[in-house]
């Protein structure tokens, strides 16, 4: 089940942070509660990236994307990630959730998000997102200026660039016939 109470305690205790912009990273104290784990006791692979969900949410809520998406009415949507697992995080961990834009292209928003446990990551995610209206797909340059982005990012690093030509060249099942 997804966990609405904590994403709600979470976006209330953002309110009373400091705002964010979008090139700062939002940092997330959590810790692995029973409906985390799996049978082994250790945080679900699954729920690592739900967990996610909520690092990049703070980030939205503190940079105040999350209010222009409600005024806009637009949406946010996960189009791909790649996960690294190195560590395991044990049931009743405390570990931090670090959260960063890395940059954009024309279409997508690219984070970088690692749960941290004591200066040791344990999981290390990039995940390709972008905003959503009626109309499809916003531009992230929009959605920068929107929120009154400043500057811009850096460009997209190398390491994400061999990322998204290796996703380029994933047969789909159109492709396949499977």
């Amino acid at each position: 089940m997804y966990p609405y109470l904590r994403i709600t305690k979470m976006l209330i205790a953002g309110r009373f942070k400091p705002r964010l912009k979008a090139t700062d990273t939002s940092v997330l104290k959590l810790r692995v509660w029973p409906g985390d784990v799996d049978i082994l006791g250790e945080m679900n692979n699954g729920r690592n990236l739900t967990m996610m969900d909520f690092g990049r949410f703070d980030l939205a809520a503190r940079t105040g994307l999350l209010k222009k998406a409600g005024q806009n009415g637009w949406g946010f949507v996960v189009a791909g990630a790649s996960v690294r697992f190195r560590h395991r995080l044990m049931l009743f961990r405390k570990y931090e959730l670090h959260s960063q834009v890395v940059g954009h292209d024309e279409k997508w928003i690219y984070f970088l998000q690692q749960a941290i446990r004591r200066e040791r990551i344990h999981s290390s995610a990039l995940v390709r997102t972008a905003i959503t209206s009626k109309d499809g797909i916003i531009n992230p340059e929009k959605v920068w200026k929107a929120i009154g982005g400043d500057g811009g990012f850096a460009p997209l690093p190398d390491w994400v660039k061999a990322w998204i030509e290796a996703e380029n060249l994933r047969p789909w099942q159109e492709e396949t016939g499977a």
